[in-house]
């Protein structure tokens, strides 16, 4: 874990370093590929595209229609994996569940066995969500670990560890925050940041 409030700034990676193995693996993978006609170079192209188009904007679109319409809201806690499709995000395979945080209740999501993540909806986890010392002790002092992301959490509010899987994602539906009524759902996203679907920091106040 990192100390003080702020995340680390994630370093960009060397352009003209040495290739690491995966990424000489994924060359030798990637024009092999393209050699057998399995796939072409314009539909790898575009399948990175994608994925590099995912960020936590999706996500903030679920929270945002949740908070000001009930019924979505119903759907999303029901079944997260239909009700994100609702919007045209497409989740997969993969079983999407969302808690939500409550007057009694904050969750926060983790991966203990590696980085598991709701990527169609947050986009790439930052590092420190990847780490060990994140995975190992947000199980065991979750409240440490929210305060050293500046997040302080009443003791008479429960904090609920949610530990994701190969085939299960997890996404924080936090609390809408006060002084927002008759907002728009575009202002309402903008709110929402990553770190509050994961659960370690709150939205942003209005």
């Amino acid at each position: 874990m990192h100390d003080g409030h702020a995340h680390p700034h994630e370093a960009p990676p060397e352009p003209d370093g040495p290739l690491s193995d995966y990424q000489l693996m994924e060359i030798a993978v990637r024009e092999l590929l393209v050699e057998k006609g399995v796939l072409t170079a314009d539909e790898i192209r575009q399948a990175i595209e994608a994925m590099d188009a995912r960020s936590p904007a999706q996500g903030a679109r679920v929270v945002a229609r949740a908070w000001i319409d009930p019924a979505y809201k119903r759907r999303l806690l029901a079944n997260g994996t239909a009700a994100c499709e609702e919007l045209g995000i497409d989740m997969g395979t993969v079983k999407l569940v969302v808690v939500e945080n409550t007057a009694d209740a904050h969750n926060v999501i983790v991966c203990t066995l590696c980085s598991c993540y709701p990527r169609a909806l947050l986009g790439l986890p930052p590092d420190w969500y990847k780490s060990r010392a994140y995975r190992a002790r947000t199980v065991r002092e979750p409240r440490a670990v929210l305060r050293e992301f500046g997040t302080e959490i009443p003791d008479s509010v429960a904090v609920r560890v949610h530990d994701s899987t190969a085939d299960m994602r997890y996404l924080v539906l936090p609390a809408r925050p006060v002084g927002t009524q008759g907002w728009s759902e575009e202002k309402l996203a903008a709110l929402v940041t990553r770190d509050s679907m994961i659960g370690v920091a709150l939205p942003r106040p209005a």
